[in-house]
């Protein structure tokens, strides 16, 4: 059975060029999901301009414009793609991010499928972007798309952290391995493995002692931590050409991996306890901006 019964895409009904419904409609196809699209409006505030008896009417007419349009769209889906059920709405939104909560509380998803919302660097130092917030605030995976045309990812890396055994990063991996292979299976994509070992001075500052050196502290660990890839490759059945050890920290070395190797999707998650930072925004959320393929955030 596949891994996902209900999807949730949330569009933004201005930018009417966006592959994101087509990107959704095919992975509901290949997977025998239902698809539900909302597509939220924010409040217009240049209506505020208007007089009270045309700014009802402006903001009808635009609704309705919109709603128009989305039923057009959805109807085109469910002919394109035989076989999957697709409904639609939009609404006004005052506050999106809640309004999104809100739907992912009572429909219950699997996945909620968004298109990433490119925000300049001048504006998140002021504003958290939505995409952040809903990474953080989320309950369910998060799969944010690119602007790429393909309607199906072709190379799927999982993106894994080996530092450590804790019970809690070795269920987060599991995870990330699974919903990796089943979207890879799903979609007939190559699945990779990868981890970003980074071997820090601090890290490393706190392991002194015992006559060992910087160096050789450095390679004990590394060595430590690629038997512990390594095992976690075997378990899951990756081939050795698709298992990526690569030293380095893990938003450059992510960044690299994936244009290097053409890669479609990063499967990662969203918060990890050691290699990958510990904390969101010093990875997912800053790889948001660098990566040019989607994100599937466990």
């Amino acid at each position: 059975m596949s891994q996902y019964q209900r999807l949730l895409l949330i569009i933004n009904p201005a930018l009417r060029r966006s592959q994101a419904m087509n990107h959704a409609a095919a992975l509901a196809k290949v997977s025998g999901a239902s698809l539900h699209i909302a597509a939220l409006i924010p409040t217009w505030n240049l209506l505020s301009l208007l007089e009270e008896g045309d700014r009802a009417k402006a903001r009808e007419n635009y609704l309705q414009d919109h709603r128009d349009w989305l039923k057009y769209q959805a109807a085109h889906l469910r002919d394109s793609n035989k076989g999957i059920e697709v409904t639609a709405e939009a609404k006004w939104a005052d506050d999106l991010q809640q309004e999104i909560l809100d739907y992912v509380a009572e429909m219950q998803p699997d996945l909620l499928i968004k298109q990433v919302q490119r925000e300049p660097a001048l504006k998140r130092a002021f504003i958290t972007p939505l995409d952040w917030r809903l990474l953080r605030h989320c309950p369910i995976p998060v799969y944010l798309l690119s602007e790429d045309d393909l309607p199906l990812p072709r190379k799927i890396v999982a993106a894994v952290d080996a530092s450590n055994t804790l019970a809690q990063d070795n269920e987060l991996n599991e995870r990330i391995i699974q919903q990796a292979s089943s979207l890879a299976i799903q979609c007939q994509a190559e699945l990779h493995l990868l981890y970003a070992c980074d071997i820090s001075m601090v890290y490393l500052g706190d392991m002194g002692g015992g006559g060992l050196t910087i160096s050789d502290l450095g390679r004990q660990l590394r060595k430590g931590h690629e038997k512990s890839f390594l095992e976690l490759a075997d378990r899951y059945g990756v081939p050795a050409d698709r298992r990526h050890f690569i030293e380095g920290q893990p938003v450059a070395v992510l960044h690299a991996f994936t244009d290097e190797q053409h890669m479609d999707v990063i499967v990662m998650g969203k918060v990890q306890s050691h290699g990958l930072d510990k904390l969101l925004g010093s990875t997912t959320e800053h790889l948001l901006y660098q990566v040019s393929c989607s994100i599937l955030a466990i």
